[in-house]
């Protein structure tokens, strides 16, 4: 019973909820951190999609088992590896999508339809979209935007468009980061994943370096703006530049010389440095905001 219970634990993937905090950014930016229902309802959307994600990861294992079996890193997942039978994880994941659903009815009607959204283009994902080049990577990159979009109908404020553009950039920069690594590791052999056939390391790299500058671009325009300081009451947002500086080129380093990034929420959390740099971030932007 206990060896069950930390087997659907890591078949959950807790460590991947970090991805999750993107549901909180309308929060922090609309500045509604002091208002307590407001801080409910948002820990409530960070939650859904905690287990929307979890009932994504276990559907994947599911479908992926025997790919994962000759994966010399994915064989040791619970599924894949026998730990956690098929059945208990079909009747974990309906039991978290059920609550996850109806989670979302009670917060908002348009959060419900961002997360199935989120659900369906995950199906779809998994089913065929994981097969097409390029459009792979975007729709990872899409659930990132789901995250941010359902955060602010969750609390019932307008999302950003400087949001909605900085965080597709990053996503899409950790995506392609993904697939270079994912490259690297397999060492040329793509036979569990075809799709990694059409890509190469040298062509990777280009993409990267375009969203890299697009990404700080972007920030930077984003920091700057005089619209935006309006918005916020702050003409001090630019002393957050550094932190994302530091972040991308950290990242980059890892990638580059350590062979990080195949795994980004799980680099994050690893890397000290990296870590530190993403509190600071945050801590910054806070003091920025409602401070300053």
């Amino acid at each position: 019973m206990v060896q069950s219970f930390f087997a659907i634990v890591a078949g959950m993937r807790p460590k991947q909820w970090v991805k999750n905090v993107f549901v909180l950014a309308p929060t922090v930016f609309a500045l509604q951190l002091g208002d307590p229902d407001v801080l409910m309802r948002s820990g409530l959307a960070f939650a859904v999609f905690c287990a929307l994600s979890s009932v994504v990861y276990l559907w994947n294992d599911i479908a992926d088992r025997e790919a994962d079996r000759k994966h010399p890193v994915k064989r040791h997942r619970p599924i894949a590896s026998g730990a956690l039978g098929v059945p208990l994880a079909v009747a974990v994941s309906f039991l978290l999508l059920g609550g996850a659903l109806a989670g979302a009815w009670w917060l908002d009607g348009g959060f419900l339809a961002v997360g199935v959204t989120y659900l369906l283009m995950n199906v779809l994902y998994s089913g065929w979209l994981k097969k097409v080049v390029i459009i792979d990577v975007m729709i990872v990159a899409s659930g990132f935007l789901l995250r941010a979009i359902g955060g602010g109908l969750a609390v019932g404020v307008a999302i950003s468009q400087w949001l909605v553009l900085c965080t597709g950039l990053i996503s899409l920069f950790l995506g392609f980061v993904k697939r270079r690594q994912e490259i690297v590791a397999m060492d040329g052999n793509t036979e569990q994943r075809p799709t990694l056939a059409h890509y190469s390391v040298p062509f990777l790299d280009q993409m990267i370096s375009i969203v890299t500058a697009s990404t700080v671009l972007a920030y930077c325009l984003y920091a700057f703006s005089p619209e935006v300081a309006e918005k916020l009451g702050t003409d001090w947002m630019g002393l957050t530049i550094p932190f994302v500086l530091f972040g991308i080129f950290r990242y980059l380093y890892l990638v580059h010389q350590q062979g990080e990034g195949e795994n980004p929420a799980a680099l994050v959390l690893k890397d000290l440095p990296l870590m530190l740099n993403v509190l600071a971030w945050g801590g910054t932007a806070v003091l920025v905001l409602y401070v300053l």
